[in-house]
């Protein structure tokens, strides 16, 4: 017999076999002891008739537990057809390990270099084999063929092996593990010049390709190793006439199959520790401040943003987590929540603020100061979590919400325009409701039961059938039928009538844009209306209740049951009429799929932020969303910080927070920062008044102690206010060139005196996060008090007792006095079942009464409720004190005067 032909060592290779097979099963069951829930699944793309192959896959990894499935593809299917299968299975999260059987000309860079290398079982991409050379053993996988030539061989030492039609990534990797075990490698092919030469000489013998009819194995010296990595190597007769034995042949695939199985198992445990917490590996953004501090866009564009996908890879963020919206920005999936569920929250805190001037208070650019301190000064993980600004106030009066100074989110133009269009969805999704509202109500007027029945259940390709949301109709109405023949004549009527009241409609159209003429508008006037024409009003974009709902909602299931429960208006019993009745529900979670995913960007300094809802701080809660913090607090790991704030003063958007955003929640926050200004407090000590556009009078911009002195009352109303709740303040006094030492020294020293934890004067506008490290080590220290968090009132108390508890403990008034309206309707919504939601005030930010001139503390007032209003699918009342807008007006000189786009650059000119 020519040469030891190890192929034919038939007891040996099963032998091999089952060790490697039995190793992967254990390590596989210990994997999946750890991680119960945990299901593998390897995918196998064919591209041949081979079906042995396929039963060889099947039962090893039967044997070690995996679950494998075949795609076959037909025999001569192109590489492109390959590719789009494997990018298929890329995205696909439950399959964990890829793996080709296709024929020799397929594997081809393009193909081998498609599957992602996380997956890449047979490790055959170029990224695989790269880390394999450099030397990376423990994130790379060797090909399951040279593992089983490696498992073949033994004392290399010395040894010449001659690799003979092995090219490509198989032979690379052939070449550097053997030369890792000191042997001596010559690769050629079967027609290479002197081949007899070399394969006289090898001791070691490997095969990648079908031998040639013209190569003799008499080339081949007595005793020559010969190992096969052909699959049809041996199809011929040789070794001196006698014929091949297929058996062996067979062990040959079946230890290269027995590898790839183990290289799943590695793969798997790869994967389990991907999808566990990782820790943080930012690289922060140099800030270089200059004076006098430019414009809030000059600065944004002096910085270079990092890509957003960098971003995302350097806090811990999968690949398939993030959906990319340009360079910048990404919207973040909701998967991440499962991924890192057994992973502890971090620290949570609540930016608020003491009642503001008209020109605000900054707590915006507290909140980056914060973050930016924390992480790029401190190295403490954290986030900053704000609300979208609308593009009404953006092209108004108001400016952005991006922070400001040194202090802000960037690119600060992409945060105030657009962004991912989230604000467009909700205006999608609004006016649909809108829309079927009206166009119910016409239809039901005009046709009768039967013909409303027949165009609402209609015969279609002969059949006739309900929806699954008309089902869902049926069986709230008790009629417990599906075969819409069977109804009779008053369930037809039941089921087909909603009898709007339009008098009682609540449901507005909204657009993202101050236009005071659309406060109040009369629609139905065109004649295809028929004459159905009523009043009606647009409401800015942001006032939306599903802007509200996508702030407090936990889930995509759970949005799309809130928006199910919005009532639109009361039918003519007095009975709520729901966007789930109207049938539109599964048609606006469409239209907000995308939009309830955390939208990620950065600050200067280029730490995380996410940007996500901005609903109204009056009849609205003021918070961005819940589900931001949920995923940002998971990200920051137990020791980091998720910074967030509340709209308006605290006695508004910290109220609200508490008690509308924790219980929605279920999050227990940990620190409150408490933002004042010296100019703020002067204005509540006495100061003149404070209009946005004029000039400060002089009183705020020189020295004046007893005025600071006289307004610190609000700040100690606010600081007692955080105090209801159980909640540690820190006061972080935002500093203005104007300020006086001796001005800033008073207020941090009545705040400490007035029960906060503590009070620092701060500079990040013009320093960035450089001049917010003594809040950041306040706020670090604060959270590691112990915290009493508390609800102001209980749920199953009347309406009427929650709002006389909010306006007597947060805004000192000395009762609350409720108008014949706001009763009637009170007495609506206990009657209806929803008076055990929370309550959500309406009223002016600019006083702790409902009197914007009142400043400082009033006392001795009667808070009166005007009208009493509800978002039911928000999950809220929300009482009326006063009058409340909710469609801002143009200015007499709107902001668009200075905002233009250069066409040569595409850049955004004068905004702020």
């Amino acid at each position: 017999m020519l040469g030891r032909f190890i192929l034919l060592k038939i007891c040996l290779l099963s032998l091999c076999c089952s060790k490697i097979t039995e190793k992967a099963k254990k390590s596989l069951a210990s994997l999946k002891r750890e991680n119960p829930r945990l299901e593998p699944t390897l995918a196998i793309i064919q591209a041949h008739n081979d079906h042995s192959i396929q039963d060889l896959n099947k039962n090893f990894a039967k044997e070690v537990g995996l679950h494998v499935i075949h795609i076959c593809l037909p025999e001569g299917s192109s590489k492109d057809e390959i590719v789009n299968e494997i990018l298929r299975l890329n995205e696909d999260p439950n399959v964990q390990g890829l793996a080709l059987d296709l024929p020799e000309s397929l594997y081809s860079s393009k193909v081998l270099n498609a599957v992602k290398p996380e997956k890449d079982v047979d490790g055959l991409s170029s990224v695989n084999l790269g880390r394999l050379i450099h030397g990376d053993a423990y994130s790379c996988l060797v090909p399951p063929t040279v593992c089983a030539v490696m498992e073949l061989l033994e004392d290399l030492g010395g040894k010449t092996v001659l690799l003979v039609g092995t090219s490509g990534a198989v032979g690379a990797a052939l070449q550097c593990m053997l030369q890792r075990e000191g042997a001596v490698t010559v690769s050629c092919q079967w027609k290479a010049p002197q081949l007899q030469t070399k394969l006289h000489h090898a001791d070691v013998v490997v095969v990648g390709s079908t031998k040639p009819d013209d190569v003799p194995v008499s080339w081949i010296k007595p005793g020559t190793t010969i190992i096969s990595c052909s699959h049809d190597l041996l199809s011929e007769k040789h070794n001196h006439g006698q014929p091949a034995n297929h058996a062996a042949e067979n062990a040959v695939g079946s230890l290269a199959v027995a590898m790839r199985m183990q290289n799943m198992v590695k793969t798997t445990e790869q994967w389990i520790q991907s999808q566990q917490y990782r820790k943080w590996d930012l690289r922060c953004l140099r800030l270089q401040p200059v004076s006098p501090v430019p414009s809030d866009i000059e600065i944004s564009r002096a910085q270079s943003p990092k890509a957003v996908d960098v971003l995302a890879k350097e806090i811990g963020l999968l690949t398939d987590e993030i959906e990319i919206y340009g360079q910048t920005k990404a919207k973040v999936r909701l998967s991440l929540l499962e991924r890192l569920k057994d992973q502890p929250d971090g620290k949570y805190v609540l930016v608020a603020g003491i009642t503001p001037t008209p020109l605000g208070e900054g707590k915006s650019t507290v909140t980056i100061g914060l973050v930016q301190a924390l992480t790029a000064h401190l190295d403490i993980n954290s986030f900053a979590c704000l609300r979208q600004p609308s593009q009404g106030p953006t092209f108004g009066v108001k400016g952005g919400a991006a922070g400001g100074g040194y202090a802000q989110v960037i690119p600060m133009e992409e945060f105030n325009l657009h962004l991912t269009g989230d604000i467009h969805a909700i205006t999608a999704a609004n006016n649909l409701l809108a829309a079927a509202i009206d166009a119910r109500i016409l239809h039901e007027n005009t046709q009768s039961d039967k013909a409303l029945y027949n165009r609402l259940v209609p015969v279609v390709n002969g059949v006739r059938g309900f929806s699954a949301i008309q089902l869902a109709r049926l069986r709230r109405l008790g009629i417990n039928k599906s075969d819409p023949g069977t109804l009779t004549e008053e369930e037809v009527s039941k089921f087909a009538r909603l009898d709007i009241d339009p008098s009682t409609i609540t449901w507005q159209r909204v657009v993202d844009t101050n236009d005071r003429f659309l406060r109040k508008i009369t629609v139905g006037q065109a004649n295809t209306e028929k004459g159905f024409i009523r009043q009606a009003q647009f409401d800015i974009a942001v006032a939306s209740e599903i802007m509200a709902i996508l702030a407090l909602t936990t889930s995509l299931q759970d949005m799309k049951e809130r928006l199910g429960k919005m009532v639109v208006a009361n039918d003519k019993k007095g009975e709520p009429v729901t966007a789930e009745d109207l049938g539109v529900t599964g048609a606006l979670a469409v239209l907000m799929k995308d939009a309830i995913k955390p939208t990620l960007m950065q600050t200067l300094e280029g730490t995380p932020v996410f940007v996500h809802a901005g609903p109204f701080a009056n009849i609205a809660h003021g918070n961005s969303s819940v589900l931001a913090d949920k995923i940002a607090l998971k990200l920051v790991g137990e020791t980091g910080f998720v910074v967030t704030e509340a709209g308006f003063g605290a006695d508004i958007g910290m109220e609200k927070f508490f008690n509308i955003k924790c219980r929605a929640s279920g999050l227990v926050p940990s620190v409150v920062v408490l933002v004042a200004t010296v100019r703020a407090l002067k204005m509540h000590g006495g100061g003149p008044n404070v209009t946005a556009g004029a000039p400060l009078k002089k009183e705020y911009t020189e020295e004046n102690l007893q005025l600071v002195a006289d307004g610190c009352c609000n700040l100690q109303k606010q600081i007692q206010i955080a105090q209801l709740f159980g909640v540690p303040v820190v006061v972080a006094l935002n500093v203005f060139k104007t300020d006086s030492v001796a001005e800033v020294d008073l207020v941090c020293k009545i705040a400490k005196q007035s029960g906060a934890f503590d009070a620092v004067p701060c500079n990040h506008w013009s320093a960035g996060g450089g001049g917010a490290v003594k809040l950041a080590q306040a706020v670090e220290k604060a959270a590691r008090q112990k915290n009493s968090f508390k609800y102001l009132y209980s749920l199953e108390l009347p309406i009427v007792e929650k709002i006389r508890i909010i306006a007597q403990k947060v805004y000192g008034a000395e009762d609350i006095e409720l108008s014949p309206a706001a009763q009637t309707q009170v007495d609506r919504y206990t009657r209806q079942g929803f008076g055990n939601l929370p309550i959500c005030m309406a009223k002016t930010h600019l006083s702790l009464s409902h009197q914007p001139d009142r400043k400082g503390v009033p006392t001795g007032f009667i808070l009166p409720i005007s009208d009493v209003r509800a978002s039911i699918g928000a999950g809220f009342i929300y009482p009326l004190v006063g009058t409340m807008s909710t469609m801002p007006g143009l200015p007499t000189r709107p902001c668009f005067y200075d905002i233009d786009l250069d066409p040569i650059t595409e850049q955004v000119k004068g905004l702020f």
